[in-house]
């Protein structure tokens, strides 16, 4: 990579930090692209440069937010593991994700963004359907290999992901609170196990 595209790629970058910034604190539909400008040390020109409009560089976050949730650890279901370990290190990995400062204020904001329009929030909850489509995939592989009892997997799931948001999203989310330690998280993470596998496990 050239010192001109590593400079164009931190532009990008604080850009995206600032409307980050400027999102958390005034909200989408109060925020302008001159603030986001300011905030990040660039001209107005540079930011349109990089992204058109505010809805292009909202859509950026999204982009992130969702990259970041996919690159949680995703494993493959194995016949020869205990059932319990294969989902610890899968769940385990989510927890730690939604422990992560960063991840975090991409979820407020893209939230926070949705409240008012329909349209977005539609489209951030089928996206965020789609990125956990992992769980689902390794539940059915289990049902298939006659470990786990005839369900639907992705309602199971769902279940899941929700009892961990409970405790480790929504409160962070909503009220501020600080992200979980990791003993906290493994608790809540081997509470859902419990649950789940007294619910499905055959």
């Amino acid at each position: 990579m050239t010192a001109p595209q590593r400079l164009t790629d931190r532009k990008r970058a604080a850009i995206i930090q600032a409307a980050i910034a400027e999102f958390r604190a005034h909200g989408f539909d109060v925020t302008s692209m001159d603030k986001i400008a300011a905030t990040a040390g660039a001209s107005k020109r540079t930011v349109y440069n990089h992204f058109p409009s505010k809805e292009e560089l909202f859509s950026e976050i999204l982009n992130q937010l969702w990259a970041r949730v996919t690159a949680e650890q995703q494993i493959s279901y194995r016949a020869d593991l205990p059932l319990r370990d294969q989902m610890r290190v899968m769940l385990m990995a989510k927890m730690q994700m939604m422990a992560d400062d960063n991840f975090l204020d991409l979820a407020r904001v893209a939230i926070a963004a949705t409240i008012h329009s329909p349209e977005r929030a539609q489209n951030m909850v089928e996206r965020m359907g789609e990125r956990e489509e992992g769980l689902t995939v390794w539940l059915r592989a289990a049902q298939a290999d006659g470990r786990l009892k005839p369900a639907d997997p992705a309602f199971a799931a769902q279940q899941v992901h929700g009892m961990l948001k409970s405790f480790a999203f929504w409160p962070q989310i909503s009220m501020g609170l600080p992200a979980l330690a990791p003993e906290m998280q493994s608790t809540v993470v081997e509470s859902a196990l419990d649950m789940l596998l007294a619910c499905y496990q055959r």
